[in-house]
């Protein structure tokens, strides 16, 4: 394979890596600036379900920009489930940012302004694109997509159960004193 088909074979796997480099480098970034002004808690830290969704998104990119580098034609049906999961959770976080985050200003994201635009805003329109237009996926049953919200569900309920034994909720729309 020489040419232009070569490099139209190899632009999604990388993008994907690219795109999760961009995801990692800003989810670090955003860890050091909280370090810098207190002690963290990594249970709080990595506690956000927007932290969680992009570490997630990023290794499933790195994941399957590398089998995409390797092999040709559709992935792996557990590489497709897990990029639907994480297309699930980027798109809940694009979404909340939007309607109850971002009306709020810094308060209601990352205080590194790159780093939030990319966890919040970037980040989701990236999983959908790559899920919807990314031609090397095989249809999913309908049962796999309703299961994919078992996890936000559980992180709510956790993040219930943490607020009322210890006072922690990740996100001011979560506070039940608000």
């Amino acid at each position: 394979m020489t040419g232009s088909p070569r490099i139209a074979r190899l632009a999604l796997p990388i993008a994907r890596v690219l795109a999760a480099a961009v995801i990692a480098t800003a989810i670090v970034a955003t860890f050091v600036e909280t370090a810098g002004r207190a002690t963290v808690n990594p249970f709080n830290f990595f506690g956000y379900f927007t932290i969680q969704s992009n570490t997630l998104f990023a290794v499933t990119a790195v994941i399957s920009g590398c089998v995409g580098l390797i092999r040709l034609g559709a992935q792996p049906r557990w590489l497709v489930v897990l990029r639907s999961l994480a297309t699930v959770c980027m798109i809940i976080v694009g979404l909340v940012y939007a309607a109850l985050l971002a009306p709020l200003g810094l308060e209601g994201g990352v205080p590194v302004p790159w780093a939030n635009w990319a966890m919040h805003v970037a980040g989701p329109i990236l999983a959908a694109a790559d899920w919807v237009f990314a031609p090397d996926r095989g249809a999913l049953p309908w049962r796999i997509a309703f299961l994919q919200l078992a996890y936000p569900i559980l992180w709510i309920a956790v993040v219930l159960v943490r607020g009322a034994t210890d006072g922690w909720v990740p996100y001011p729309f979560l506070d039940p004193a608000q």
